[in-house]
């Protein structure tokens, strides 16, 4: 059984695997430019200014 797509979805499909290819990159290199911070720091940062709010408007786990 052969299963056939016209032109125009076979386009959209490709469309969107490529858009979420690029979010995914997008966020790599994101991810590569926060600069590192040791513990030491975070505890001094945390110390002067207080740990911030749990409140997130969005989240992204990105595995470098």
């Amino acid at each position: 059984m052969a299963t056939t797509i016209t032109k125009k979805e076979l386009k959209a499909v490709v469309r969107e695997s490529v858009k979420e290819a690029f979010v995914q990159e997008a966020m790599t290199l994101r991810a590569l430019f926060l600069p590192v911070v040791s513990a030491k720091e975070q505890r001094d940062i945390e110390k002067r200014y207080r740990k911030p709010s749990r409140r997130v408007a969005k989240t992204f786990e990105v595995v470098i």
